[in-house]
């Protein structure tokens, strides 16, 4: 299943199938490790379009609500 950034759930995995973005966009997440095939989940994220806070690798990051729905993730079956 694919999922934007912003619609899977807190402990939620997957790996990173699409970027809808600008070319300034995919720089700026390449630049924080955010790219198609990478392992991501999701911490947590915050009310009234707050940021959403994502684990990759071992590195936590805060991105915007805004770019964090522009990152779709095939999300991983849940046992």
């Amino acid at each position: 299943m694919i999922k934007s950034l912003n619609d899977m759930n807190p402990e939620e995995s997957g790996r990173v199938c699409e970027i809808k973005g600008g070319q300034g966009l995919i720089n700026r997440l390449n630049s924080l490790g955010i790219r198609t095939g990478k392992k991501i989940t999701k911490v947590s994220s915050m009310l009234l379009h707050g940021p959403v806070t994502i684990q990759i690798d071992r590195t936590k990051v805060a991105i915007g609500f805004g770019m964090a729905g522009k990152i779709f993730v095939e999300v991983d079956k849940q046992p």
